[in-house]
C-alpha cells in the first residue's frame, strides 16, 4: 500500500516491465509503473547500514573511472552495497568485483544481497581492514609499550562491539580472516579500477598502488577536505599522477508548458527624438512659447511618431509556451571525489616491510 492506493503483488507476477498497474480501492484510479530493477532504484530502496554513494556520484566514479565489462575492480568498504550494484552493472558479463568490509556483520548481510539479486558470480565480498591500521598501530607504538597494549585491546574490543548482533546464518564459516596487514590480496598488478570509501583512504593508497595495474584508475570518496588533502599527498608519494578533484552538485529544473499572454499589439508610443529637437528649436528662438506655456504644456500634445500613446492597449491571444524553472531546493554537498591515474612503474608491496 502507499498513497496511491493498495496493490497486491499477485497482480505484478507474470507482467512485462514497463506496464500500469492500476490500485484495487479509489475505483482503480491510483495506479504505479512496473520498473525494471536499477542499481538507482535499489539505492532509494534498500536497507541502510551505512551512508550510501547517491547517483550522481556514483555515475561521475563510473565514468572517471572509465570501468568497462569484464573489468577487474576492487572496491573499499562495501557499506550498504549501493556503489557495489552499480560497478556490478557495469563490469558484466565477465568481470570481477572484490568488494572489503571490516565489520563482520556488514559483510554477511552483503553477501545475502548480492546472492538474492543473482550476482553471486560477479563478486566476491572480503572480510578484512584495506588499511592495516592494526598492524600500523603496533608497529608504530611498538609491540611491548602499553600504549600498544591498549590500543589494540580497544581494537578488539570495537571488533567485539561490530560482531555482537551478527546472525549466525548472514557468516560464512569458511570465510578469510582478517590478518591485520591490510591490501588487497590479489597480487601485483591484479586490478583495473580501485574505489576507496573509507575515513582514511591514505591508508590504503600504498596497498592500492601493488594492486593497481599500470595506467588503472583510481578514485577516493571523502566528505572533508581534510581527508582529501592527505589522500592527495598519499597520491603523489605513490606514483600516482593526473590528480583532480571534483565536488557534483545536482540542480534540478521543472519544465512544463504554461499558458501566457501573448505581448500587446498596441504597444505605448513616446516622442521622437525629432519631435523633442523641434520643441527646443522653438524654446531657444522664442517664437510662440513663454515660461507658462513650456512648463504646463503635456508631453501627450507634442508630436509624436504614429497615433498618440494609449494606456488601454489591445491584449493579444493566449498561447502555451514550454518553460523551465530551478527547484528552490538543491541537494547539499555530498562528498569530494578524488581521480588519479597509476603510473608505469610498478610499486612494492607494503607489507613487504612489516615482515
Amino acid at each position: 500500500s502507499n498513497r496511491n492506493g493498495h496493490f497486491h503483488h499477485n497482480d505484478f507476477i507474470g507482467k512485462a516491465y514497463g506496464c500500469k498497474i492500476r490500485s484495487k480501492d479509489n475505483e482503480g484510479l491510483g495506479f504505479l509503473y512496473l520498473l525494471r530493477p536499477t542499481p538507482e532504484l535499489w539505492a532509494r530502496s534498500l536497507p541502510h547500514r551505512t551512508q550510501i554513494v547517491h547517483e550522481l556520484d556514483a555515475s561521475m566514479i563510473t565514468h572517471y573511472l572509465e570501468i568497462s565489462p569484464n573489468m577487474t575492480v576492487c572496491e573499499s568498504g562495501t557499506g550498504s552495497g549501493a556503489m557495489s550494484h552499480v560497478i556490478l552493472r557495469s563490469i558484466a558479463p565477465k568481470g570481477k568485483l572484490h568488494t572489503y568490509e571490516f565489520n563482520k556483520m556488514r559483510v554477511g548481510k552483503a553477501r545475502k544481497e548480492f546472492e538474492g539479486h543473482g550476482l553471486g558470480h560477479l563478486v566476491q565480498v572480503h572480510h578484512r581492514d584495506v588499511c592495516g591500521k592494526k598492524n600500523l598501530l603496533a608497529a608504530k607504538n611498538g609491540a611491548n609499550s602499553e600504549e600498544g597494549k591498549v590500543q589494540s585491546a580497544e581494537d578488539d574490543a570495537l571488533t567485539d562491539s561490530t560482531t555482537t548482533d551478527v546472525n549466525n546464518n548472514d557468516i560464512d564459516e569458511d570465510e578469510e580472516v582478517d590478518d591485520g596487514n591490510g591490501g588487497f590480496l590479489l597480487g601485483q598488478a591484479a586490478a583495473h579500477a580501485i574505489f576507496l570509501d573509507l575515513p582514511e583512504p591514505w591508508l590504503a593508497v600504498p596497498h592500492a598502488a601493488y594492486t593497481i595495474k599500470p595506467n588503472g584508475r583510481i578514485c577516493s570518496y571523502s566528505p572533508c577536505m581534510e581527508q582529501t588533502q592527505k589522500t592527495v599527498a598519499a597520491l603523489k608519494q605513490n606514483g600516482f599522477h593526473s590528480l583532480r578533484t571534483v565536488e557534483a552538485r545536482l540542480k534540478e529544473y521543472y519544465v512544463d508548458e504554461y499558458e501566457m499572454e501573448a505581448p500587446p499589439s498596441d504597444l505605448q508610443e513616446i516622442p521622437t527624438e525629432e519631435a523633442f529637437s523641434l520643441e527646443k528649436e522653438r524654446q531657444v528662438g522664442g517664437t510662440q512659447k513663454t515660461k507658462e506655456s513650456s512648463e504646463d504644456k503635456p508631453v501627450d500634445d507634442i508630436k509624436v511618431s504614429g497615433k498618440k500613446r494609449s494606456n488601454d492597449s489591445a491584449k493579444g491571444p493566449s498561447r502555451k509556451i514550454l518553460c523551465a524553472r530551478p527547484f528552490a531546493h538543491m541537494r547539499g554537498h555530498t562528498a569530494f571525489l578524488t581521480f588519479a591515474t597509476a603510473g608505469n612503474k610498478l610499486r612494492p608491496d607494503p607489507n613487504a616491510s612489516l615482515t
